[in-house]
């Protein structure tokens, strides 16, 4: 596809229903040069027409749309182009740019593993932040795509290491970094190494200090670890009341959930997080821990499909970044979402990064709000839902 064809394409594309600010866009200038790579490959015989394509890490769907936009794309990829994106916001993006470029068909959506990668010859890739998440990706293209899969994995240079290429060294028998573009590089890998019976990940780990069982797989944040934002919100957990239907929401690997319901046996609790890493771990730091008839763990974006006034207690530890960006638009949608499921009288309790100045948001969005707690680098609130018409 010509440069310019490609910009036409790209500008019609929305992050929707993701945050959208002037400074966020719906795609960059590494999935560009995916697509360029995979064009010119195509054009050199480096890569046979009619192959197998998969997508790993499409945010909004620029990659899977782009490549399915090529001029000559019905003899470019043998079937329908398959794609996987960890956040629900994604699979709803791609979904909706979609149906505004007119794309009716020509792609499937997938979790990650052999559904998406079985017989790829072909894996367009956005490389992520963590080295965990990378490993994961990795594994399942080695253990399930073709023989012959070309991966093509590319990332932002500021944000590239070399931990990335010894990662995918341990995978593939040949990685390639490529030239650098628009501030843009692509690690080429090929012939994939063979890769024990039992995938990395998820991981297990016992936390001593808290006496948990945490579950994490490569892409949820801080590992099986403890973050320091909700090990600060835990200090609080003897002061946070009991509720019939409690909310862990932006869940990550389940520990609010799962020491909340350790502590509140007769409470239900919802772990729910718009990554599916994130929910797939809660539940299972739930179950090893015996608390899976308490916790339910839910894919949703923003407590979406939870009725209004529905929950008693809402426990939130928001990010403070929206891809690479720092901005608080996202914990700004989760505390606006708090303030329609939490029924009246109930709480939000809330952990953040003191710079961030949530107090405003959660007294407007929520209800009255007072300082629980506060130390060098994060503050706890507990906001009460104003009773209707109040």
């Amino acid at each position: 596809m010509a440069d310019h064809n490609l910009d036409s394409h790209f500008s019609r594309l929305r992050r929707f229903p993701d945050v959208e600010a002037a400074n966020l866009q719906a795609w960059d200038a590494t999935d560009k040069l995916l697509l360029e790579t995979a064009a010119d490959m195509l054009a050199a015989g480096s890569l046979h027409p009619g192959c197998r394509l998969a997508v790993v890490g499409d945010r909004y769907g620029a990659l899977t749309l782009g490549a399915l936009a090529r001029d000559d794309a019905a003899g470019s990829w043998n079937g329908p182009v398959r794609a996987h994106q960890d956040l629900i916001t994604g699979e709803q993006a791609l979904r909706l740019n979609a149906e505004t470029l007119g794309v009716a068909a020509g792609f499937e959506q997938h979790p990650l593993g052999a559904g998406l990668l079985a017989g790829a010859n072909v894996v367009l890739f956005q490389l992520p932040k963590s080295l965990a998440e990378l490993e994961e990706i990795a594994d399942a293209v080695a253990r399930h795509a073709a023989p012959d899969v070309v991966l093509l994995a590319g990332g932002r240079v500021k944000h590239m290491s070399l931990g990335m290429n010894a990662v995918l060294e341990r995978y593939f028998g040949e990685v390639q970094p490529q030239l650098a573009r628009q501030k843009s590089r692509i690690l080429l890998a090929r012939n994939p190494r063979p890769v024990p019976g039992t995938p990395p990940f998820p991981v297990k780990d016992v936390n001593s200090e808290l006496g948990l069982t945490v579950c994490a797989r490569g892409a949820v944040f801080a590992g099986t670890g403890l973050d320091i934002g909700t090990r600060f919100l835990l200090e609080f957990l003897p002061r946070i009341p009991s509720a019939r239907h409690a909310v862990d929401l932006g869940c990550g690997t389940g520990i609010l959930a799962a020491m909340y319901a350790r502590a509140n046996p007769g409470s239900r609790v919802t772990a729910t997080d718009q990554s599916a890493a994130a929910v797939d771990s809660a539940g299972a730091t739930a179950a090893a821990n015996g608390l899976s008839d308490q916790v339910t763990a839910l894919q949703d974006d923003a407590m979406g499909t939870l009725p209004d006034a529905s929950a008693d207690l809402i426990l939130l530890n928001p990010p403070f970044h929206v891809g690479a960006a720092v901005h608080a638009g996202a914990g700004i949608k989760l505390i606006e979402a708090a303030g329609r499921v939490l029924a009246p009288g109930g709480e939000l309790w809330t952990v953040f990064n003191s710079h961030l100045h949530y107090q405003p948001a959660l007294q407007r969005l929520v209800g009255p709000t007072r300082e629980v707690g506060r130390n060098p680098k994060f503050t706890v609130t507990a906001s009460t839902r104003k009773s209707a018409g109040v």
